[in-house]
């Protein structure tokens, strides 16, 4: 197999960048879990909640492209560049699946994307560069905040919007395991700064300002 150039690189970190932002990012095809109906009828205030929600969690899942991809452009390890690999597709699934939800509900999703999604990939190639075990463990913790992040978004969702509850379901279970499988492969924790100020912080910037823009 030919030796990629730091040229192939650029042209593949391109490339992946135009996929997501144009909502064509690589994943598993997985049909989404809320089904093909849009759902019952929703009252104005509760289609609007419903929709700004999902709109959160679709930039969160355009940052997670740019973190997974940054994070496989500095892996040292091709076993790890693999796991990586198939978590970002897996995640494109959630990208996609909140895309439709959006749109079914009359929203859409946040004009920041570029920003979500160049901001994660500096932080996924930093996290890669200080070694793939503290990568993993980057990984184990951020799966861990959305984890949080995703049962919030649960208990405010209006008791109708069955639709979007099982969407949130699945991907929370997808990074419960993306999380485990992490730390199965050698993960090592971040340090304690990155793991309670910083990477709270940036998830709460993110998610406050893709509420409303």
């Amino acid at each position: 197999m030919r030796r990629l150039s730091p040229l192939d690189h650029l042209i593949n970190q391109a490339d992946a960048f135009v996929k997501v932002v144009s909502g064509q990012a690589r994943s598993t095809g997985r049909p989404s879990p809320g089904g093909d109906n849009i759902g019952p009828h929703l009252e104005d205030h509760e289609r609007d909640l419903s929709a700004r929600l999902m709109r959160v969690n679709h930039a969160g899942e355009v940052a997670a492209q740019g973190l997974y991809q940054g994070q496989m452009l500095t892996a040292r390890n091709p076993e790890i560049r693999g796991h990586l690999d198939q978590a970002s597709r897996e995640e494109g699934d959630h990208l996609h699946w909140c895309a439709r939800r959006v749109h079914d509900l009359g929203g859409r999703t946040s004009l920041l994307g570029p920003f979500w999604y160049m901001g994660s990939f500096g932080m996924g190639a930093l996290a890669g560069l200080t070694g793939d075990a503290y990568s993993l463990g980057f990984i184990d913790e951020t799966e861990r905040q959305v984890e949080r992040h995703l049962d919030r978004h649960l208990e405010r969702l209006p008791a109708k919007d069955e639709v979007s509850a099982r969407i949130l379901a699945q991907m929370k279970q997808d990074e419960v395991e993306h999380g485990a499988h992490a730390m199965a492969l050698g993960g090592k924790a971040p340090p304690w700064p990155v793991r309670n100020l910083l990477m709270p912080l940036t998830s709460s910037v993110m998610t406050r300002t893709a509420y409303w823009i």
